[in-house]
C-alpha cells in the first residue's frame, strides 16, 4: 500500500534532500530511505541501550570487567 503525504521542509531538510537526490534517487525514494533509516537507527539505539543495561545489571559480568581492568592496570607501563 502506498500513501501520499505532504510535508513542509526547512532549509536544512531541503539541503539534505538535494544531497540524497544527487545520488540518483528520486525524491520519493530519498524520503522513504531517510524515514526507514531513521526508524532503524532508533530501534538500534534502543536495542543497544537494553543490551548495555542488561550487562550493567549482570553482577558476574561486572566482576569480570573489574578484574580485567585491574589486570590491565597492572600490565600498564609505569608513567
Amino acid at each position: 500500500m502506498t500513501q501520499a503525504i505532504s510535508v513542509r521542509l526547512d532549509d536544512e531538510a531541503v539541503r539534505a534532500l538535494k544531497r540524497l537526490e544527487a545520488t540518483g534517487m528520486t525524491r520519493s525514494e530519498a524520503i522513504r530511505a531517510a524515514l526507514v533509516g531513521a526508524a532503524s537507527r532508533l530501534r538500534d539505539r534502543r536495542e543497544l541501550a537494553a543490551e548495555a543495561a542488561a550487562l550493567e545489571a549482570d553482577e558476574d559480568d561486572r566482576r569480570e570487567m573489574l578484574a580485567v581492568a585491574a589486570l590491565m592496570e597492572q600490565l600498564h607501563a609505569p608513567r
